[in-house]
């Protein structure tokens, strides 16, 4: 089995953004939300997950452990904790939290549960996992708090919320499923609005695909990773000199061009060696590796272990 993205003949061009996405296989494996009335605290543990948190009515804070200073959510503001910190949710952050786990006992599956009679403020949350092999390219580039707050920003994300609260309000057959897409898809959504805010410290590959030069570049390498790229070649179709080239495109991702080229071709081989029944030889010489012992140097120095070996461990 061979990716789309190795022959994309229904499109022009890759998508850098959707094809990392891919690779990452997000997972919404608990949805729902809690309706909350008179004056409330919830404390939520540290965990592994991607949270992805909408505002539906009502205000209240937020407390991210290790940030010195809380954010006041409206109604309509959407937010993502990417790291999976300790966090408290509070109508008055003064008073003692409940842990959260003693009111939601168990998979939430689209619920939405009721707190001191709701009435007050009502907030849907998702959690997100993902491959865990993949998930430090993305996880590793995002703040501590992705918060989406300007008009045009939430009422981009207004259809999602609405999608999703007519899910979880009229139950019907196949809800799950589709819960599961719509919070998927506002993922997606709030990582494009959170890549177009403009703010020129952003270092990584995501934010680099606001940068119009840098996102031909990538794109180049992502729609052809076995071609033999060049420095000079990508200087080219970022229309810059080589030398300048080199020192954006550092600045901008974090990491030289042809490191990026090298990661992204190994992300692609440790999901193929998984996925499909090709042979290391096939999969080296489709990546731009002239022989299987490059290939499985260059693999080794990514993924910190050979490609058989590789395979051997997450098969179990």
């Amino acid at each position: 089995m061979k990716y789309s993205i190795m022959s994309r003949s229904s499109r022009n061009e890759a998508d850098p953004l959707s094809e990392v996405l891919s690779l990452l296989k997000p997972r919404s494996y608990m949805s729902g939300g809690i309706d909350a009335g008179g004056a409330w605290s919830f404390q939520f543990a540290p965990s592994n997950c991607f949270l992805c948190f909408a505002l539906v009515t009502g205000q209240c804070w937020l407390a991210i452990d290790g940030e010195d200073e809380a954010v006041r959510l409206q109604a309509g503001d959407f937010v993502a904790l990417p790291h999976g910190p300790a966090f408290r949710l509070a109508s008055d952050l003064a008073l003692p939290p409940v842990d959260v786990r003693s009111v939601v006992t168990g998979p939430m599956h689209g619920d939405i549960i009721s707190w001191q009679g709701g009435g007050a403020c009502l907030g849907l949350t998702a959690f997100f996992t993902f491959a865990a092999e993949h998930a430090n390219i993305l996880l590793g580039l995002l703040p501590a708090l992705v918060h989406l707050r300007s008009p045009a920003d939430r009422a981009v994300m207004q259809w999602y919320l609405e999608r999703m609260m007519a899910v979880l309000q009229d139950p019907q057959p196949g809800d799950t499923l589709l819960g599961e897409h719509l919070a998927q898809m506002m993922l997606i959504e709030m990582l494009r609005l959170h890549v177009a805010q403009q703010d020129t410290e952003r270092v990584g590959w995501l934010f680099a695909l606001s940068d119009r030069q840098l996102r031909a570049v990538i794109t180049a390498m992502h729609e052809r990773p076995g071609h033999g790229w060049t420095v000079q070649e990508l200087a080219q179709l970022a229309c810059m000199s080589r030398s300048a080239f080199s020192l954006h495109f550092k600045k901008k991702v974090g990491m030289p061009a042809m490191a990026y080229l090298v990661q992204w071709r190994m992300l692609l081989a440790s999901d193929r060696l998984l996925q499909s029944q090709d042979a290391v030889s096939t999969i080296a010489l489709e990546l731009g590796y002239r022989s299987e012992s490059a290939f499985s140097f260059a693999f080794k120095r990514e993924m910190g272990c050979s490609p058989r070996q590789y395979c051997r461990v997450l098969a179990g």
